[in-house]
């Protein structure tokens, strides 16, 4: 049975499907590919509450992760290597850089999911990832379902079995911006992370193994306040983790941002112990995005709810190796409304 419409086609001719789903006064449009979220848009709002394209061809030629899941591996993973149980792994590295970076070239975000349910408000995808691709050990069997279930409420729900000890660290790449859609930065943003430590990283975005209070830094969202540090100010280009918890919890709030002039106010619940907040300074697109609007550096947001970066060679980080018998399963859920 086949849900939704064709949205594209891959290069190797595979259809790519797109589901609409409708309820609490969410409309979310989720692809097959990267198990994408395309278009987010509330009620009483009437730009788009995220970045994304309106044509499958634009997200094969610019890969910045826009609405997808990341897997098996969320962001980096120092020089591509690390070790389970005394073994040895190299995985791909994402070019131009030389370490692993959000599950390597053919991650999760680029291959096409098959749509297994899908209902007004709801769609369940999976992917059958097979052993050794990308530089993984074992098979990972991966499903993902994103529901609308409450008022303004969209839910991520994540889960993973292995057949061999394994990596399984996966996020939503949403990029957000609930002013505009994107047509100016987000530096009036007020935004608050309730995490009382940061991961500093060095020159190419890896953790230095610190954790770092964020008190007295410009890491210190604790109160909510501007993304921009001071009127006229440059932007700071964070891309960082934030530290909520050392092991996986129960469902949490983990950030609140809300939009200096719409005052839409989205607030970020997980399970997992850690967020990266990434400021979009990367974004510079020549392609058109949802609406007609082109995409510039801080024109949104991203946070990735994860396990922390690089933590397979940093072993009193919380860890992401998913052994046989055990189930995976991520919760994130994005709360909306409007002033």
């Amino acid at each position: 049975m086949s849900f939704g419409e064709v949205f594209g086609e891959t290069g190797t001719g595979e259809p790519v499907r797109r589901v609409i789903l409708r309820g609490g006064g969410l409309t979310a449009n989720v692809l097959s590919f990267g198990a994408i979220l395309q278009d987010l848009r509330l009620e009483g709002h009437e730009p788009p509450l995220m970045l994304g394209f309106e044509r499958f061809e634009d997200y094969l030629a610019h890969p910045n992760y826009f609405g997808a899941v990341i897997g098996r591996h969320a962001n980096r993973i120092r020089n591509g290597r690390f070790g389970i149980d005394g073994k040895g792994y190299a995985i791909d590295p994402e070019h131009p850089e030389r370490h692993g970076l959000h599950g390597g070239p053919d991650g999760y975000a680029r291959r096409n999911w098959t749509v297994d349910e899908a209902g007004e408000d709801f769609v369940t995808l999976s992917l059958a990832d097979p052993d050794g691709l990308m530089g993984f050990p074992g098979a990972l069997a991966t499903r993902c379902t994103y529901r609308l279930g409450g008022e303004g409420a969209l839910s991520l729900t994540l889960t993973a079995t292995a057949d061999k000890p394994t990596l399984c660290n996966l996020t939503s790449h949403a990029y957000f911006n609930l002013e505009d859609g994107g047509e100016t930065d987000t530096g009036d943003h007020q935004l608050a992370i309730f995490a009382d430590a940061y991961l500093p990283v060095d020159g190419d975005l890896i953790p230095t193994g610190a954790v770092t209070p964020v008190a007295g830094t410009d890491f210190d969202f604790r109160e909510p306040r501007k993304i921009r540090p001071m009127p006229e100010a440059d932007l700071i280009r964070y891309d960082n983790n934030f530290c909520l918890s050392s092991a996986r919890r129960e469902i949490s709030l983990a950030a609140r941002a809300q939009a200096g002039k719409s005052g839409v106010e989205m607030e970020v619940w997980t399970t997992e112990p850690g967020v990266q907040f990434y400021a979009g300074h990367y974004v510079d697109l020549d392609a058109i995005g949802l609406g007609g609007r082109r995409y510039r550096p801080f024109s949104s947001f991203c946070l990735e709810a994860q396990i922390w970066p690089d933590s397979p060679n940093q072993p009193y980080f919380p860890q992401a190796v998913l052994r046989p018998g055990e189930t995976y399963r991520h919760v994130t859920e994005f709360r909306f409304r409007c002033a």
